[in-house]
């Protein structure tokens, strides 16, 4: 039986303890709900279980047209609806339909999230442990504890928390506004979809390069502007004629003293 003071273990761990995919998944799942570690996975795991058992014996029962089986399964569906797990009208179908999320998405620490009470669900978390959070009149400090739906809008802060003040800075801003948890379908592609994929981006950045080194050829360098005095230097170039040197002409070098005879004869 077991002493009294130490409960026994409210989950099952998984059969084998290396699986990659199961690995991953849990890691996914205690990053987006911020959770402790992968038992408290294994705790939601165990209540779907037994919740997806006693679905599976009493779809058995109910064919045979058992009074009390049909008692036990709307019992079942007014638990689950009362935790906002089902809707209203819903089946035993339906029950072997949840999954783990569905469970995870009704505990304390996600609801304070998804109300705005709280940043992150890791914060959401703290608050909870700490005793910030209060639930209808009772404060309390079970980040899994399970919400009803008349539970669900009396959540909020403790009177003496100091989180009523709007301006403390622990409190979300007003413009915040929290996401809904969502699920994510990730497909893995295939190696012959991946190598496609990388030649398709290769041709595109090869092309444009060629192009590229062609329209640098072609481009011819650009003039340099001249300035004021080039341009003026050049027109006095031109108006200046060249005499045309015959062929055959040597020029001669005239004497001192002829130069004295032409300079006598100009003066007088």
């Amino acid at each position: 039986m077991g002493k009294p003071k130490f409960s026994r273990k409210k989950y099952e761990k998984p059969s084998h303890p290396w699986q990659a995919d199961r690995i991953n998944q849990e890691n996914e799942l205690v990053k987006k709900y911020g959770l402790k570690n992968k038992r408290e996975i294994w705790k939601a795991q165990t209540r779907l279980r037994k919740y997806r058992g006693q679905a599976r014996e009493l779809l058995a029962k109910v064919q045979t047209g058992d009074v009390q089986s049909k008692k036990e399964s709307n019992q079942l569906l007014m638990h689950l609806n009362s935790l906002s797990i089902l809707p209203a009208n819903s089946t035993l179908d339906d029950v072997l339909a949840l999954d783990t999320e569905s469970i995870l998405g009704r505990r304390l620490q996600t609801l304070t999230y998804l109300k705005g009470f709280s940043s992150t669900p890791n914060q959401a978390r703290q608050l909870i442990t700490h005793g910030h959070i209060l639930v209808g009149d009772h404060k309390v400090t079970i980040p899994g504890y399970m919400i009803t739906k008349e539970e669900e809008s009396e959540i909020g802060y403790t009177p003496a928390s100091p989180l009523n003040d709007v301006t403390h800075p622990a409190r979300p801003k007003t413009e915040f506004k929290s996401m809904p948890v969502k699920k994510e379908i990730i497909t893995e592609k295939k190696p012959e979809e991946k190598k496609e994929e990388i030649k398709e981006d290769k041709k595109p950045q090869e092309e444009p390069a060629k192009k590229d080194d062609k329209k640098q050829q072609l481009v011819k360098p650009e003039k340099k502007e001249e300035t004021k005095e080039e341009s003026m230097k050049k027109d006095d170039k031109k108006e200046q004629p060249v005499k045309p040197e015959k062929k055959g002409e040597i020029k001669k070098e005239k004497k001192p003293q002829e130069v004295k005879k032409e300079k006598n004869e100009e003066e007088k």
